[in-house]
């Protein structure tokens, strides 16, 4: 039963000196507020970033002023790479947040490591565009929240740092329809809410299963 139920829960920390190994060399640590911006639209691409602690979210902004989140990076992953010179995106602090920098220079003497990261991205990418085209709200959602889960070491609670609006902006739905998403699958009995940025999964492999049929249907 739900009340008995007592989820593993991710911190969203991880030590400094795993980041550092990873890339070994010069580096920064520099903490962020929550909504500060770690680099803009059209900043140079000089430098790899880390999270050690809190969450990062990458994002564009549309013509017509929108915008779209096209990422989240949270404690342990890296983000910053790009093939141009020139960033296309904006990164910024979801909540406060430590990163780890690291210039890109040395990092491209490790090009092994370089391209395992490049590749972990770009697979990253393609999942996102499987996400956000399936047609149903609630299957979006469950996606979303079935990757989290799978990236914070399968844990069956998940602190989100990000807002509602923040997943609406990256699952290409409006914050009515995710929350009415979420609804759906707690009178399910698939989640249940603890607080508006507390789930917990109670029947994981009903929320697999959803990801697994849309997939199917895509």
């Amino acid at each position: 039963m739900y009340a008995t139920f007592k989820p593993a829960v991710q911190s969203f920390v991880m030590p400094e000196n795993v980041a550092r190994a990873q890339f070994p060399g010069a580096h920064l640590v520099v903490t962020y507020k929550g909504g500060r911006v770690i680099y803009a639209e059209g900043d140079s691409v000089d430098k790899c970033y880390q999270v050690c602690v809190g969450a990062v979210r990458v994002y564009g902004l549309i013509s017509d002023g929108r915008r779209q989140v096209v990422s989240f990076h949270l404690a342990g992953e890296t983000f910053g790479f790009e093939a141009a010179s020139k960033h296309r995106f904006f990164a910024e602090a979801i909540a406060e947040t430590r990163i780890i920098a690291f210039a890109r220079r040395p990092i491209q003497e490790h090009s092994p490591e370089l391209l395992a990261l490049a590749l972990d991205g770009m697979k990253r990418a393609q999942e996102h565009l499987l996400v956000i085209g399936r047609q149903c709200a609630v299957e979006r959602v469950a996606a979303f929240l079935m990757d989290l889960s799978d990236r914070l070491g399968g844990v069956r609670q998940i602190r989100l740092p990000m807002s509602r609006q923040d997943i609406a902006d990256y699952l290409a739905l409006t914050i009515e329809t995710v929350s009415r998403a979420m609804t759906e699958l707690k009178e399910r009995k698939v989640i249940a809410l603890r607080h508006v940025r507390t789930v917990d999964i109670i029947k994981p492999d009903a929320l697999r299963s959803l990801c697994h049929q849309a997939a199917l249907q895509s």
